[in-house]
């Protein structure tokens, strides 16, 4: 379980105190699976949009791969920034 970093370990036991006398320690297994199965299910949506998407780019001939074109484009601007600044860069 990755938790934020600026919550410390009593301020989880103290979280953790509360939900029990909430919700009762009988009934935090059910909440925890209705949890995992609502994050199970919007990660199967996002896959299936996904999906969906990556087909239709397909389909239609649209190049799915941008960052490779951007990765060139930006390794061109760096090479062009070194040939202009590399006398500069030489002097100092």
């Amino acid at each position: 379980m990755i938790l934020p970093l600026f919550i410390s370990g009593a301020e989880i036991a103290f979280i953790i105190f509360i939900l029990v006398m909430v919700f009762g320690a009988d009934k935090i297994p059910e909440i925890a699976r209705g949890l995992g199965q609502g994050l199970r299910s919007i990660k199967s949506a996002t896959n299936d949009i996904k999906s969906e998407i990556s087909k239709s780019a397909e389909k239609h001939g649209m190049d799915l791969d941008i960052t490779k074109d951007i990765k060139k484009e930006v390794d061109q601007v760096n090479d062009d920034i070194d040939e202009i600044t590399g006398p500069i860069k030489r002097r100092f």
